[in-house]
């Protein structure tokens, strides 16, 4: 395999001083998914309620799994259970396909597919933050390059501070639906 690097030249369209999420799209079954989180301290990749039910992927072929995660608001959520799909990374000849075992969760968010390193490790990849950019090796051996569309990573961000938890069961009651903090310098 080649080694991956990043240099000055994989700054395609980075608007610099930026600090986005990693935000790409990708085809899942026959879907192409826009806002597609990649989160490397993620330990699940998740397909969310929302994408699945849009996708109309029948739900005989979800898998009933009854576990709990933690959703962004650090609420624990349900998950409706598993599916594994296909998923492509890159476009026309410079892609690679991989399955991918997504658990499926209903929770408000302003992504479609969030990955982590499940994802991660199996497409062997590399993720360079600065770069917004992500690399990997090809079914042929070529490195292989995807790229975040920073318009749209900037607009799931904002839209990502105005999207309410939902409620469920699982949830504690509070008073707030948002936590604020303030904190001081020492």
């Amino acid at each position: 395999m080649s080694p991956i690097t990043f240099s000055d030249d994989n700054f395609k369209g980075v608007d610099y001083g930026q600090d986005n999420p990693m935000v790409i799209s990708v085809d899942v079954d026959r879907f192409t998914i826009r806002k597609t989180l990649v989160d490397q301290g993620s330990s699940v990749d998740i397909l969310y309620w929302k994408t699945f039910k849009a996708m109309r992927t029948l739900e005989a072929e979800m898998v009933p799994y009854d576990d709990h995660a933690v959703s962004f608001y650090g609420e624990r959520v349900g998950t409706k259970g598993y599916i594994e799909l296909y998923t492509t990374f890159g476009q026309e000849k410079n892609c690679k396909t991989i399955r991918i075992r997504y658990s499926v969760i209903d929770s408000n968010t302003s992504y479609n597919i969030f990955l982590g390193r499940p994802f991660i490790y199996r497409l062997l990849a590399i993720v360079s933050t600065p770069h917004l950019a992500m690399k990997f090796p090809s079914p042929t051996g070529y490195i292989l390059t995807v790229h975040v569309n920073q318009k749209e990573a900037r607009e799931c961000y904002a839209e990502s501070l105005r999207v309410e938890p939902l409620r469920n069961d699982l949830s504690p009651k509070r008073k707030s639906s948002r936590k604020y903090c303030t904190s001081r310098e020492a």
